[in-house]
């Protein structure tokens, strides 16, 4: 049996997303467990941080949903200080290095994510 090269590529590309997505996970609970202190510590005033932050004591899953909480205020801060989920002065005062992290992560998830959608409908069209 023999392999097309279009097999191949959809192979390869499908490996690299799966690994990307393990990456990411990996370093996002290495950020949960490491840093999850200095984050709830700047962002005291944002209620939509503030009232996920029991979640911390759920294992790696609460840790988790915790972060994609923080990392979604990170990213679309508009959106949160509209609604009054979010302080702007905790906004300004949050390191930056670590804001420019779960920026990057966010949008790598969401990057690999459509890629992994993209994908399943390659391999459903090509097999009518």
């Amino acid at each position: 049996m023999s392999t097309s090269t279009s097999d191949t590529i959809f192979l390869v590309i499908s490996l690299i997303d799966f690994v990307g997505a393990f990456i990411s996970i990996g370093i996002s609970l290495h950020l949960a467990y490491t840093k999850m202190d200095v984050m709830l510590n700047h962002l005291q005033n944002c209620p939509a941080v503030m009232i996920r932050a029991p979640f911390r004591n759920g294992g790696p899953w609460g840790n988790m949903f915790l972060l994609g909480a923080i990392m979604g205020v990170m990213t679309t801060p508009r959106l949160y200080l509209r609604d009054g989920g979010a302080c702007a002065e905790d906004l300004k005062n949050f390191p930056a290095g670590l804001r420019r992290k779960l920026v990057i992560l966010q949008w790598t998830g969401w990057g690999l994510l459509l890629v992994m959608f993209g994908l399943a409908a390659v391999a459903e069209f090509e097999l009518v």
